[in-house]
């Protein structure tokens, strides 16, 4: 008797098959959608806007919002979550204050920036990678995926700021450094590998960014995006 009141308490406590999974209440919900339009919304804002100390602390806000939104949202406790966002966001908007009135060297605004950029995939990937385990290909994962390639692009966009702006000599071979959005527009150029010419860098430092850079886009869209993307369509058809 009492053996068959345990074999009925475990089945009960075991999922059914094709059963979906109910979270906890208090558990985060994925919101990869949102960060790939706020990443989206950066690259776009920082090729079109003016360079200006306003422009790059709108930037900077924006990007901050996409962390933000990535740490909200990640798998730790609510507590936790909580507390991360509420201090990431206080110092983002202290970060921003400053950098709008012109007070933070250029310098030290691209290396606030590729901290910034580089932290939303490093606060994306375990997220995903669970998401990816729990749930297989779906599109909050490619929208996830996605928003690391273009945090790809923005990181190093900022790293040729950061280097333009220590370097004595033109990052360019057309003899300027041009503006912020035209290190955006170089580096997604050279992150796609499309190569219009318009830019090249001059220096041996900047060729060696191009060519991690180049590596690193192509890379990541053959095994990345290639197998999510296959993935996701062949789950479609299946269904």
């Amino acid at each position: 008797m009492d053996r068959n009141i345990v074999v009925a308490v475990e089945s009960r406590d075991e999922p059914t098959a094709g059963a979906q999974r109910v979270d906890a209440p208090g558990a985060p919900r994925y919101r990869y959608f949102a960060v790939l339009v706020l990443t989206l919304a950066a690259v776009v804002f920082l090729i079109a806007a003016p360079t200006a100390n306003w422009s790059r602390a709108v930037a900077l806000l924006i990007e901050g919002l996409a962390l933000v939104v990535t740490v909200a949202t990640s798998r730790e406790r609510e507590a936790v979550r909580r507390r991360r966002a509420a201090w990431l966001g206080l110092v983002m908007a202290v970060v921003v204050l400053l950098i709008a009135l012109g007070v933070v060297p250029r310098w030290l605004i691209a290396v606030v920036a590729v901290g910034v950029a580089a932290g939303v995939p490093i606060a994306l990937i375990r997220g995903l990678l669970r998401l990816l385990r729990r749930e297989g290909v779906t599109l909050q994962s490619v929208a996830g995926s996605l928003a690391i390639y273009l945090s790809i692009g923005l990181v190093f966009a900022w790293v040729i700021a950061f280097v333009s702006q220590v370097a004595g000599t033109p990052y360019f071979a057309q003899q300027t450094s041009g503006t912020l959005g035209d290190k955006v527009y170089f580096s997604f150029t050279t992150l796609t590998t499309t190569g219009y010419g318009d830019f090249t860098p001059a220096t041996p430092t900047g060729h060696a960014i191009a060519v991690i850079e180049m590596l690193t886009g192509q890379l990541y869209l053959v095994t990345v995006i290639g197998l999510l993307i296959g993935n996701f369509a062949s789950r479609q058809r299946s269904q």
